[in-house]
């Protein structure tokens, strides 16, 4: 894998660069995403055992962790539990070459914040790092639970509550409802949603959003999510 030439993150370019972790048992995997980050603009470890991973999680201070599921010692699984249970919120993008939904659902039971199954493009790993990174930014000092009405939404723990009801949402009907509660009362476009839910490098069908958003509706209240025609979709101020 050859990444494309560097383009540096969006950051302030005050501040010091962004601190990532790959814990990455293929070391010639390992290593060529270290480049390619490095020559990003990022500050990048790389260890390949589980438990070298979660030590260095917990130790260090970083930004992101790029977390490999089939790991000696700890298996991603059990590392991004431990590190959730202790309390530490950085963000994890895990990596597997297996593929399946249970795969996905199980990674993001455990406290991780995106998947990506291997082989996969840099181009794509790169933007969702980017979007993983700017959602932190956004949230930084915020409360992960955002009540709007009788929902209530757990960014951290990835749970939806309408009244007393817990909602089953999958990864993706989160993702976009996440998107919207984060910008309650506002426009949200279909591009937005499609930069932020997906990423940059995707090339399907943007109406994939239209069908995200009718699942929601059917899953919570169909007047909850406005459509503003030519616009995007509003999550409506709760009537009283």
């Amino acid at each position: 894998m050859r990444p494309p030439d560097a383009h540096h993150p969006d950051r302030d370019p005050s501040r010091a660069p962004f601190r990532l972790l790959i814990v990455e048992d293929e070391k010639r995997l390992a290593l060529s995403l270290a480049r390619g980050l490095t020559a990003e603009g990022y500050a990048v470890d790389v260890v390949h055992d589980g438990r070298e991973g979660l030590h260095r999680a917990t130790e260090g201070a970083y930004d992101l962790l790029i977390l490999d599921i089939m790991l000696p010692g700890l298996n991603g699984y059990r590392v991004c539990a431990a590190l959730r249970a202790a309390g530490h919120e950085v963000p994890i993008l895990m990596l597997t070459a297996k593929d399946g939904e249970y795969d996905e659902a199980e990674g993001l039971d455990t406290g991780a914040d995106d998947y990506l199954t291997k082989p996969f493009s840099y181009v794509v790993l790169v933007a969702r790092i980017k979007a993983l990174l700017r959602r932190r930014g956004q949230g930084a000092g915020g409360s992960p639970v955002h009540v709007h009405g009788d929902l209530k939404v757990d960014t951290a723990a990835h749970r939806v509550f309408l009244g007393e009801d817990e909602i089953t949402l999958t990864a993706k009907e989160f993702s976009v409802l996440e998107q919207l509660v984060l910008r309650a009362g506002e426009v949200v476009s279909k591009s937005q949603m499609l930069e932020h839910v997906w990423d940059f490098a995707y090339e399907g069908d943007p109406n994939i959003v239209e069908v995200y958003v009718s699942t929601l509706r059917r899953k919570l209240r169909p007047e909850l999510i406005r459509t503003v025609r030519g616009a995007g979709y509003r999550l409506e101020a709760e009537r009283r």
